[in-house]
């Protein structure tokens, strides 16, 4: 999978918190509403997805990812949660920190570094 920058994964990540996928579109308010920035923030960022064939959107209609783009959101919804859990858990980080820390590690790991540590992780059985 190619990777997009941390800002776009953001966006692909609330998209798919926002229960947007390859066939249910997301509203860009709402979008904007979720990471805090301006609809024409949401705007900009959802042209680059598009670019990168992550996203679809219909002049100033909803956004709706491709399977490419969904599947790139869920993976790294998937960190979020896997990390945040485990500083919660394992290591006793309080959990609104961990929610911050988890969003800055979740795009700094290597896919294979992940995997290993994501390994690792469920065979704490936290």
């Amino acid at each position: 999978m190619v990777k997009t920058s941390m800002s776009h994964e953001d966006y692909l990540e609330a998209i798919v918190m926002l229960g947007g996928t390859n066939t249910v579109p997301v509203r860009s308010v709402d979008v904007a509403n979720k990471l805090g920035v301006s609809k024409a923030s949401v705007n900009k960022a959802v042209s680059a997805l598009k670019e990168q064939q992550l996203a679809v959107q219909p002049h100033y209609g909803d956004i709706t990812l491709t399977d490419a783009g969904y599947a790139y959101g869920q993976s790294v919804l998937d960190r979020h949660h896997l990390l945040s859990e485990f500083l919660t858990k394992a290591v006793g980080i309080d959990p609104e920190v961990a929610e911050v820390e988890a969003c800055q590690m979740e795009h700094a790991i290597s896919d294979e570094s992940f995997e290993k540590w994501e390994a690792f992780v469920k065979s704490l059985n936290l």
